[in-house]
């Protein structure tokens, strides 16, 4: 061993009255600015605990769905998936 200590150093417990770590810095951070562009792209959906259990990503999710609306009427198929 070069003799240096091996233990790790913790990151800092101090935290402001606002609630945040001293270190955070959000200094010219913009509130929001990715949004607009994820609110239609993106839908955040929360997962029952059994569900979850089976379903460990949005992959996997995503390809049941999808092999569910396959499965579905095509009138209702149609309005389901984007072009």
């Amino acid at each position: 061993m070069s003799g240096q200590s091996t233990k790790q150093t913790q990151p800092s417990k101090r935290v402001t009255p606002d609630g945040m770590r001293a270190e955070y810095d959000f200094t010219g951070g913009v509130r929001g600015k990715y949004a607009e562009q994820l609110r239609n792209r993106v839908k955040v959906v929360l997962l029952d605990a059994d569900v979850a259990r089976v379903f460990k990503d949005s992959a996997s999710v995503n390809h049941a769905l999808r092999a569910l609306i396959d499965a579905l009427p095509k009138a209702r198929r149609k309005a389901a998936r984007p072009a």
